[in-house]
């Protein structure tokens, strides 16, 4: 196993992907852990494979780059005031994504597991309605209750981000 951090922001506003992406961009930037090449790379990633997922009644985004500009491995967690528009994973559409899970990945491998658990997650909408619906307090514990509850899965450090300041 290897350590993760969780970062977790509600309540903010983005007009569009752009804006996500360099918010996340910036924000593991200013958190150390990713190299200064990170938010060029996200956005070039996204841009040639989206990453908008539409699931039975929400829809989710979960842009990440490749592990070359990680320093550590972290999961940034959004849950913005209102759905931001995301190009589809899958077709040549947008879907309007009302939660966004960044991963910042420094080992494919364990990349490879992680989206194997996360997208066995996101198939039951009761997982989905919970992280939309859970106070901003409790988001990151119920995340990572969920999602890194296997043996194999990677051990979470908690930052929660709100109004621009980690807590």
């Amino acid at each position: 196993m290897h350590n993760s951090q969780l970062f977790v922001r509600t309540g903010v506003h983005f007009v569009d992907d752009r804006a996500a992406l360099e918010h996340i961009g910036l924000t593991m930037l200013n958190a150390g852990v990713v190299h200064a090449s990170y938010p060029q790379a996200l956005l070039a990633r996204e841009k040639i494979y989206p990453t908008g997922i539409a699931l039975e009644q929400h829809a989710v985004a979960i842009p990440h780059c490749e592990a070359e500009h990680a320093r550590a491995p972290a999961i940034y967690l959004i849950r913005p005031n209102q759905a931001v528009p995301f190009a589809l994973a899958d077709d040549d559409g947008m879907i309007n994504v009302s939660l966004i899970i960044a991963l910042v990945v420094t080992d494919p491998a364990a990349q490879l597991v992680l989206l194997r658990t996360l997208f066995g997650h996101l198939q039951h909408p009761e997982f989905i309605e919970t992280l939309l619906t859970a106070p901003e307090e409790k988001l990151g514990e119920i995340f990572a209750q969920q999602i890194f509850t296997s043996p194999s899965a990677p051990r979470l450090q908690q930052e929660t981000e709100h109004e621009g300041a980690i807590l």
